[in-house]
């Protein structure tokens, strides 16, 4: 199939934008902006999705989707840019991301201002001793794949608009550290998380890993990495090493995409066990990274087939389509580090926000490949 027959089978693949309007508005019937859960709360959980709003406003322009995004921000923040959110978290990071749109619409100095609070988290948050940010300080000496989704894309936005090179250097740094202590080898896959002091009841004695590679936290991995690429636009070696690092991920998630739904495992390598299941959120960010790579030209164009065999799968299990919503099943919901039978126990959702975030961001960017502009 050339490039031209991808693009038409994409594009059948049931709108992909109508989808990501549909899931937006069955999270906006649901929750008034300041109430979305968990309410009054500044947290990713509400940024993951209002990420996915965002990329649907700038396709569209309808201002019904900006204005909900900024109505959940302004109810978080008062017009000195004070702001309330756990100082001891990297989760508290990511809905800053949103900070910066909002502030070149508007020129409200109260959203840099509320930046400012969320970049000197991360001076005071705790560290390994390679100095590795520890993802809560109530996990000592802990990292995990999760952080680098939460503190990454904020920290090269924040570079960018307060001229603070160094922050692109030390975001280098932290994924660094992940591809060095939680790479394996043998799959492709990066564990879910690291513990230093290999004293947690989940880490291996000698590598101090989790022993599983958790969906949705290697999703947040690949996710980052391709959103730090595509901000940042330049410094060759950095660049040139997420790069690789995309590349290389990439076709390790192929190999474990489930050959009848295209969709992936809650354990990703694990997909033979009777008790693993699949999981609609990590399936919705291997297919928003595998679709931005393909549009940036970092990989081959034939993975298509894999991004079209997976959207095709989330809609013919995940999703229900309604007149103008849709629901979303099969999404893990908040989990820790742990061990395989804590990981398969989780319990699963319909809308919550991890999920419908995702899914908005792998249409969005499956809209984008399907067309070129």
């Amino acid at each position: 199939m050339n490039y031209s027959e991808s693009i038409l089978e994409l594009n059948k693949i049931g709108n992909p934008l109508e989808m990501a309007e549909k899931a937006c508005r069955a999270v906006m019937n649901a929750y008034k902006p300041e109430v979305l859960p968990p309410a009054n709360s500044f947290h990713y959980h509400q940024g993951v999705f209002l990420y996915g709003l965002l990329r649907v406003w700038e396709a569209t322009g309808k201002q019904e989707y900006y204005e909900y995004m900024k109505s959940y921000i302004d109810s978080l923040i008062d017009e000195e840019g004070n702001l309330y959110f756990a100082r001891d978290e990297l989760d508290s990071i990511q809905a800053g991301i949103l900070l910066f749109p909002l502030y070149k619409e508007t020129n409200d100095p109260k959203y840099m201002i509320a930046a400012k609070k969320l970049r000197n988290l991360l001076l005071t948050i705790n560290q390994t001793t390679e100095g590795g940010y520890w993802h809560k300080d109530k996990y000592p000496y802990q990292m995990w794949l999760d952080g680098l989704f939460m503190a990454g894309p904020f920290s090269l936005l924040y570079s960018q608009f307060f001229d603070e090179p160094e922050l692109i250097h030390t975001t280098f740094y932290q994924e660094q550290l992940m591809r060095t202590h939680m790479m394996d080898e043998n799959t492709g896959l990066l564990y879910h998380a690291w513990d230093e002091k290999k004293v947690q009841p989940w880490a291996d004695s000698e590598t101090g890993c989790s022993p599983e590679f958790w969906g949705r936290s290697v999703g947040w991995y690949g996710t980052a990495l391709i959103d730090l690429l595509e901000i940042l636009h330049g410094k060759p070696l950095v660049q040139n090493e997420w790069i690789a690092s995309i590349q290389h991920l990439i076709p390790a998630l192929i190999k474990y995409q489930d050959n009848q739904t295209g969709l992936w495992y809650q354990i990703v390598d694990k997909g033979e066990r009777p008790d693993n299941w699949l999981e609609s959120s990590c399936s919705s960010l291997f297919l928003y990274t595998i679709a931005k790579a393909i549009k940036a030209g970092y990989v081959s164009e034939t993975y298509q087939e894999a991004i079209q065999k997976g959207y095709t799968g989330l809609l013919e299990n995940m999703v229900t389509i309604h007149e103008t919503t849709l629901d979303l099943k099969g999404i893990c919901i908040g989990t820790s580090a742990g061990t395989y039978d804590y990981y398969v126990s989780r319990p699963t959702s319909e809308n919550d926000l991890h999920g419908v975030g995702a899914f908005v961001l792998a249409s969005m960017a499956i809209h984008d490949l399907a067309n070129p502009k």
